[in-house]
């Protein structure tokens, strides 16, 4: 199969992030296992979704990882001009949900697949396919737990999230929590019976905004834009009637942090103030949806220099959004991004990717097969 033909098989995969994902998983598994790849599958603790690991070359030695994720964000907005989850062609363009983010990535390395395991590979080539990356990376933990019994330390990770086949060398963090607030109802004509868990949320949300604001002023990065952590609310929901005391509230809230600072503390004072309403009566919790460190730019990097040559692009110093890479690095594994498609189609009906994309970044997997070559 070409690439057009294998990202109209994984398109046509509602692989929706936070749902069971066995049928892409058994589909990628026996694609690969027919081309003559060792394919490891490994489920994660939810029992109904896996992490892959697919290897051609010799194990015994190190070689680099292709990094991406096999979920894809939902595609419910009515703007989409076909079916989401069925590939057209329009023009050099593909549409689905998914072909940015990042089933072209997939597609590409699985189309290079047959070539790679027909070359007498000096080094190996992985192939690491996560789930639930668009939940926080809640996936590749688990495949980066096991990785070590699978292979040699890997010399580099490629995540191929798209950046127009630019190497970036660097990412910020993230962390995301949910906050609830339970109070007391009753009649809106008597609030001193009740307790009002808007009110007591919104005085939370006044002290995360201020305390957010504050951040602008610390650590910066001029790599970045902006140039330092952020803090935003994005959803709050709470309150049945205006003359009803509102006995439940939430808002989910997230922090961007910039390298060398934790995401997890930045929320640290917000939760200080959340548990605080303990003291005056209200019930309190604090739930983390999502945390992942950031990518810090790795000085003389041998991956970074093996990219440049690749792609014939100078790596970007970094971007503001997020991905797996800053996760292969804590586990000690060089981590650059590298992939097809842009970012701004990413997670909005009609996403898409040129067909000159695919090409381009196939060629550069089979250009990294011919270096580990014999």
């Amino acid at each position: 199969m070409n690439v057009e033909e294998i990202l109209a098989n994984l398109i046509a995969f509602r692989s929706v992030v936070g749902t069971p994902n066995g049928a892409i998983v058994d589909w990628i598994r026996e694609y690969c296992q027919a081309a003559g790849a060792e394919v490891t599958a490994l489920q994660g603790p939810e029992g109904d979704r896996s992490n892959l690991v697919v290897t051609v070359g010799p194990r015994e030695r190190r070689g680099y990882v292709l990094s991406g994720h096999m979920d894809v964000v939902p595609a419910s907005e009515p703007e989409w001009s076909s079916d989401p989850f069925v590939l057209r062609r329009d023009g050099g363009r593909l549409y689905g949900r998914g072909t940015t983010d990042m089933k072209g990535f997939l597609a590409c390395a699985l189309a290079a697949l047959p070539a790679l395991a027909a070359t007498n590979l000096r080094q190996p080539v992985h192939l690491a396919f996560s789930y639930d990356e668009e939940a926080g990376c809640r996936g590749v933990p688990h495949l980066l737990t096991a990785l070590p019994t699978l292979c040699e330390p890997p010399l580099g990770a490629i995540i191929g999230e798209p950046s127009r086949m630019q190497p970036v060398r660097a990412h910020k963090g993230k962390a995301a929590a949910r906050l609830e607030v339970i109070g007391r109802s009753g009649h809106s004509s008597r609030p001193d019976l009740g307790l009002n868990a808007i009110h007591a949320m919104a005085g939370v949300i006044a002290h995360a905004v201020a305390y957010g604001q504050s951040l602008a002023d610390q650590h910066l990065d001029r790599n970045f834009e902006p140039a330092y952590s952020s803090l935003q609310v994005g959803v709050i929901a709470g309150g049945q009637a205006v003359n009803i005391i509102p006995d439940r509230c939430t808002a989910d809230i997230e922090v961007r942090a910039v390298p060398g600072v934790s995401p997890s503390s930045l929320l640290e004072p917000v939760k200080a103030r959340l548990l605080a309403l303990g003291d005056i009566g209200f019930k309190v919790a604090w739930n983390e949806l999502s945390s992942y460190p950031a990518l810090a730019p790795a000085n003389g990097s041998e991956l970074a220099a093996v990219l440049t040559e690749l792609t014939g692009q100078e790596p970007l110093t970094a971007v503001s959004y997020g991905t797996e890479a800053g996760l292969y690095q804590q586990a000690g594994i060089d981590a650059i991004i590298c992939g097809p498609g842009d970012i701004s189609r990413a997670h909005r009906p009609n996403e898409y990717i040129e067909i000159e994309e695919l090409a381009a970044c196939r060629k550069v997997i089979e250009d990294l097969g011919a270096r580990l070559g014999a």
